[in-house]
Order: structure tokens, then sequence, then C-alpha cells
């Protein structure tokens, strides 16, 4: 990625092994700058939540571990850290799923993200505030149990949940996952707003290409854990390999995958 500044979070040429034999990420590099956007691609299995989950060190607690390579943000190595120490240094993963409380409510799902600040009442008032501003749907199902609201309204929580934290980058895995274009639309402008507004730095792992390109600066697509193409979103968005094998589009009409005879054009990438 073309910028003179140095980068919030550069991830260097990082291998990644589950069970001390399977490796699942094979030389990734990655680049996110401070108040940018960048997407991270790829079918399901590509490696995009390895790739998260080796940033925010949660890798460990599933028997996998970064081998190669290393991770830093803002200057400092942080794939050495615990995934506690990694959330206070302003890095907070919003996992695949929406991993909220069912049992608690809606506000006190949003509450436990402060939990690693020493903030008083005030601060987190306005913190949550901020959070109701952000998704006015929330603050109209606060004293509902989580359990029991709607796909989009438990992920809209667990961003809530995140910016509780006040992080200085998301990382954001399968945010649309489940959920109907309306809403996926619906979040993804609060992305786009919260990177303006509030400077948030997002990385985004996706496998919706069109909408995360279309609120992304740039991307990298991954494919058996290696990048296989990176580039300026647009750029990405108007190249011909990426219309046919990840929009699904070729000669201005929709194409399926096993329609595609043109294969080997992808294999140019690979180094």
């Amino acid at each position: 990625m073309s910028d003179n500044k140095a980068p919030l979070l550069s991830v260097n040429n990082i291998e990644v092994i589950y069970d001390h034999v399977i490796l699942v990420l094979k030389g990734v590099s990655l680049q996110v700058p401070e108040g940018g956007i960048v997407a991270l691609l790829g079918a399901n299995g590509a490696g995009k939540t390895t790739t998260i989950k080796a940033i925010s060190n949660i890798l460990r607690a599933e028997r996998g571990e970064v081998t190669k390579g290393a991770i830093e943000y803002s200057g400092e190595r942080i794939d050495r850290l615990d995934p506690a120490s990694v959330v206070k240094r302003g890095v907070v993963q919003v996992m695949e799923g929406r991993h909220s409380f069912g049992h608690l409510t809606i506000e006190e799902n949003i509450l436990t993200g402060a939990y690693t600040r020493r903030a008083g009442r005030s601060e987190i008032r306005r913190d949550m505030d901020m959070v109701y501003s952000y998704f006015p749907r929330l603050k109209e199902r606060r004293k509902s149990m989580a359990g029991y609201t709607s796909g989009g309204e438990q992920q809209m929580a667990v961003i809530g949940r995140a910016l509780m934290a006040r992080p200085r980058m998301i990382l954001l895995d399968e945010p649309s996952m489940g959920l109907a274009p309306q809403l996926v639309e619906e979040i993804f402008h609060i992305v786009r707003q919260l990177n303006k507004d509030e400077n948030v730095s997002f990385l985004l792992a996706e496998q919706n290409t069109m909408i995360a390109l279309g609120v992304a600066n740039y991307a990298y697509i991954l494919e058996n854990g290696r990048i296989v193409l990176d580039g300026e979103a647009k750029a990405l968005l108007d190249n011909e390999d990426v219309k046919e094998f990840y929009l699904g589009l070729s000669g201005g009409r929709h194409k399926s995958f096993r329609d595609v005879k043109h294969y080997h054009r992808r294999k140019r990438w690979l180094n």
C-alpha cells in the first residue's frame, strides 16, 4: 500500500499453524493506515478469520500459533502479547457470528466492552450515548434480552460493545453474514461514519466482495492462505479478474463460478 506515513497495523509475512501440523496462512503480509478501511476478501476457508485472530492474538485458545513473521501495531510488536493487552492498546476484534451474551440486555452487552478501561460513570455514560447516536435502534431495544433480538440488532450491539473499548482499530469479521441486504447496507454505512467521525481504522474480513470494496479504501484478496491480489478498492472493482472470480460478473452479465473456464488466469497472482 502506497502511503508515506508508517502504517498503524503491519502484518509481515506471517505463517500460522494449527495443532502443530496444519499450515493455514502462508506468508501473509498486509497494512492498515491510520484512519483507513482495508478489506480482506476471499471465499470461506481462504484464511480471513485466521488472519484476524492472529492479529487479536486469540489463536492460542484454538491451538493455533504464528510460527513465522511478525505483527506490529503503532510501531510495537503485538503478536507475543496476550489478547487483553492487545485490546488495551486499542485493537478490538468483532468476531463473526455475533457473539452476544444472550442472557444479558442489549445495554448490558454494550457495557461489557468497557471492562478494560478505568473510566468513571459519566465517561461511560457519554460513550453509551455515542454508541446510541450511531445505533438508535439499540437505544429503543436497550432493555431487551439480546438473545431475543434480531441478527441485525445483535450485530449492531457487538460493534457498539467494541466501541466502548475506545479502539483506534476494529477488526470486523464477516459483519454481513446471515443478514438481509438492507441491514448489511445500514451496518456498512455506520462503519463509514465511525471511520469518518471517530477516526476508527477498520480491517474488514468479508465474503461479500462488492459491498466491502464499496466501503474500503484498499483491499487484499486471500486464497488458500496466501494474498493473491491487492490494490486500491476502486481499481479492484474495475479489475476483470476480480469481476469474473469474486463478483461473478463477466461481459456485463452474472456468471456462476462453475461456468468459469479460465481458472489459470488466477495463477499469475500467486508467487
